[in-house]
């Protein structure tokens, strides 16, 4: 599989809230009340991540975490990004 192409990835980062296009990666940061809330969700989505078996990176902080796809087998971006990016977005929203 190729790396998606950049009219590709514009069209798909159109379609989520937040997200930015960060080298050769998509990220977003999300906030939070406070270090539970935090931990709460990364945990959730560390859950969802193993079921999609597509692991982002996560940098935590006390009310934040920074998450951000890239498909390393392929050193760029495929769909499966902004899937499971979309999937996030949805999980925060609960």
């Amino acid at each position: 599989m190729s790396p998606l192409k950049a009219g590709e990835i514009d069209k798909l980062l159109k379609q989520l809230d937040g997200w930015v296009l960060q080298g050769d990666s998509i990220a977003k940061t999300y906030a939070f009340k406070n270090y539970f809330q935090t931990m709460a969700f990364v945990n959730a989505a560390a859950w969802v991540s193993h079921r999609e078996d597509h692991h982002p990176d996560i940098v935590v902080g006390y009310n934040q975490c920074l998450v951000s796809y890239v498909t390393h087998a392929i050193n760029g971006l495929s769909e499966n990004d902004f899937i499971c990016a979309a999937k996030l977005d949805a999980l925060f929203e609960l």
